[in-house]
């Protein structure tokens, strides 16, 4: 099995790409490093082709142990031969390979095994050859010692074990799991008593609902894994009988005579062990393909999340909304320093909205509060009115915007909560969360499990493990996509960068704290456990602001310096006309994006064009270029709303059903999939992205429900 030579062929890669990824991967060198600072040595492999080639080349590893490990095992029992060892060799998946392991397992005792101990082996290859009257046979295994009493005890026992021969028969159970897999129809109903749970009503479509298997998305999938988890529905699976049966005959019975007996055989072994097998292993891996995208819906919902515009150079007030025990308020200056905090009570029961009004206006005006930022849990849509009421009577032109809370809570009650504030109380935190992830949506996210952001669906049903995983490496993409601030970065934020462990970044702060601002990259190499490996990781996604080495804000990295600064020369480009965006300046690094600049330089293309990119505007923000927020100054009602009543709003959540649009209104809007575009959509991730601002108009409205759907055709 030639690993190389299948990642080749299954990502389309030349084989020298697949040899250096494997050995940068194997070396320790992170993702995204080997994505930006190896762009040569993988011909430009993207991060996200990087995590799938990572992953696939674990699972390749692994099946090439396992295949090991089952010869081993089959030939210590004395049972391997060449055809076995073919059969394993063309494996290509797990599934496979435990397929012809199966047989030569140790099993816990069964029906089969039992027969096997009363000496019934050699009954049941009679049986399986048709040759002879196997019940005239029969009597020669009768053996009362053996609790063998009868012919009919022998026969059946002979019937068990052959049972279990064609259930482990990996010949036939190949293109028995082909036609379970492409054939399959999964039925569902209500449960008996399943009307009397509460969440019964949820789950109403699939009351009588039947759906192929394979065409089943993953969203309906995991409703009813959830549904038959809570004892709501009852699930069935509806198989090709005539078919399946036919594929087992044509192997197993010679004669019509010997149709008698195999054929109630046959019938015992797909029925009692077989196709539950199967129809087990189909579940499981529909949920997993499922749960598989789920992750990666959220995945992709929380990169657009993470990478939305920070809010530059605001003031922001943040309030995290609640009913009794009031609202807490917190302000936070444009680094997202803490400088004022309250607690007003403007909801019942005390209703202290003359007292709200005062306390507001007066941290508005001490603190010049540009922007107010609303959680949008509960009592949010009721804060909002009392705020969009306050702002009104400001001398200072304030504006509000409705923010995601999620995760705020478990930020608060955190030990990197605690540390960061450990004299202010818990539920105060909370609003610097929400403040703070107005400033940076990154840096505030990053200090919370990504699993708890709310942008996901089916989140709780699916592996944890699986899941923390994969969104870590989104997190890790975003921050190194970004760069991070070395002077004020958290050590959740430093934590995530390439080649940096939490022990490191704690290490990083102290020195900050001992040591004063960093001066240049190069100082990274005083701080204690940074030696050369992790600097040659980490060093590029650090940025200084205002060094000495203009370089030092960017994201060219330390081992291409030389390299710059002898493009800046050649060009006659200076450290100070890049600072100042000088057009010429400019002018003169875009022709340069040539293969002729790169040979003079020595230097591969792709890192040429990406020192070019960097020193055309040096210490750029990427995200600047993405969709800003929209800012409020008054409320929106359900009652003002109608059918064709047009409006921008900002997508919250993705999911494969469409997409929720925060229009103002305490629930956001659903855009159906259907409703995306005047074009055929398969996947709503190809039309929007959390974060986007979009023009919808309104096409429904359940005002009991309080619930408005939306269209985005034009």
């Amino acid at each position: 099995m030639n690993i190389n030579n299948m990642l080749r062929d299954e990502f389309k890669l030349r084989i020298e790409q697949v040899q250096s990824a494997t050995e940068l991967i194997d070396e320790g060198k992170t993702i995204p490093f080997i994505a930006r600072y190896r762009k040569e040595q993988t011909g430009e492999m993207s991060d996200e082709v990087l995590r799938d080639f990572f992953d696939r080349l674990k699972y390749l590893r692994n099946l090439c142990d396992r295949k090991e490990t089952v010869v081993k095992s089959i030939d210590e029992q004395g049972k391997l031969t060449q055809e076995i060892e073919k059969a394993l060799e063309s494996a290509m998946t797990m599934v496979e390979v435990e397929d012809i392991y199966e047989p030569y397992k140790k099993k816990r005792k069964t029906r089969a095994s039992l027969a096997v101990e009363k000496g019934l082996e050699a009954l049941a290859l009679i049986i399986i050859g048709g040759n002879g009257d196997h019940e005239t046979r029969a009597t020669e295994f009768v053996n009362e010692d053996l609790l063998v009493n009868s012919e009919k005890e022998a026969l059946d026992g002979a019937s068990d074990i052959i049972a279990q021969m064609i259930a482990d028969d990996f010949e036939i159970k190949k293109p028995v799991r082909d036609i379970v897999n492409r054939e399959s129809l999964i039925e569902t109903s209500l449960k008996k008593d399943g009307d009397k749970k509460e969440t019964a009503l949820t789950y109403s479509m699939y009351y009588e609902f039947s759906e192929l298997a394979k065409n089943m998305p993953a969203h309906r999938i995991l409703a009813i894994d959830r549904g038959e988890k809570e004892d709501v529905l009852k699930v069935k699976i509806i198989h090709s009988q005539e078919k399946i049966e036919s594929i087992v005959r044509r192997k197993y019975i010679q004669t019509k005579n010997h149709e008698q007996i195999m054929a109630s055989i046959i019938e015992d072994a797909l029925k009692r062990l077989m196709l539950p097998s199967l129809e087990r292993e189909l579940r499981s891996e529909m949920s997993e393909k499922a749960g598989e995208r789920a992750i990666s819906v959220f995945g992709k919902n929380l990169s657009n999340l993470l990478m939305q515009s920070p809010l530059h150079e605001k003031v922001v007030l943040g309030w995290d909304p609640a009913f009794r025990t009031g609202c807490k308020i917190a302000v936070v200056d444009q680094t997202g320093k803490l400088l004022d905090t309250a607690t007003v009570y403007p909801a019942k029961p005390q209703e202290q909205i003359e007292e709200t009004r005062k306390t507001i206006l007066s941290m508005i005006e001490k603190n010049k509060v540009d922007v107010i930022a609303i959680g949008n849990g509960t009592a949010s849509r009721e804060s909002e009115k009392i705020v969009a009421d306050i702002i009104k009577d400001s001398s200072r032109d304030v504006k509000y915007i409705i923010v995601s809370e999620a995760g705020a809570s478990i930020y608060s009650a955190s030990k990197l909560g605690t540390e960061e504030f450990p004299d202010l109380n818990v539920s105060i935190r909370g609003a610097v969360s929400i403040a703070r992830r107005l400033i940076d949506p990154l840096a505030e996210l990053v200090k919370i499990d990504p699993e708890h952001i709310g942008v996901g669906q089916y989140q709780h049903d699916v592996n944890q493990g699986r899941l923390k995983e994969a969104l870590n490496a989104v997190v890790e993409s975003s921050v190194n996509n970004v760069g991070v601030d070395l002077n004020t970065a958290s050590v959740a934020l430093l934590s995530h960068v390439s080649g940096i462990s939490a022990s490191i970044a704690k290490n990083i702060i102290e020195y900050r704290e001992e040591a004063g601002r960093f001066k240049s990259r190069k100082e990274l190499l005083k701080v204690k456990r940074l030696g050369n490996g992790a600097f040659e990781q980490c060093a590029g996604f650090l940025r200084i602001k205002d060094a000495k080495e203009v370089l030092d804000n960017t994201s060219v990295h330390p081992e291409s310096y030389i390299k710059a600064k002898q493009l800046m020369q050649e060009l006659g480009v200076s450290s100070e006309e890049l600072l100042a965006s000088s057009k010429d300046a400019v002018s003169k690094l875009e022709e340069a994006a040539n293969r002729e600049m790169a040979q003079k330089l020595d230097l591969g293309l792709p890192t040429l064009k990406d020192i070019i990119s960097e020193l055309k505007k040096p210490g750029r923000d990427i995200r600047e270029a993405l969709n800003a927020v929209i800012l409020k100054s008054d409320i929106l009602d359900l009652d003002d709303l109608s059918i064709g009543t047009t409006m921008q709003g900002t997508v919250r959540n993705v999911v494969d059903f469409g997409a929720f649009v925060d229009i103002g209104l305490k629930n956001d809007g659903l855009v159906h999939i259907s409703e995306l575009s005047n074009s055929y959509v398969k996947d709503p991730m190809s039309v929007v992205a959390v974060g986007d601002i979009v023009d919808v108009r309104v096409i429904g409205i359940d005002r009991e429900r309080n619930k408005v759907k939306l269209s985005m055709k034009k």
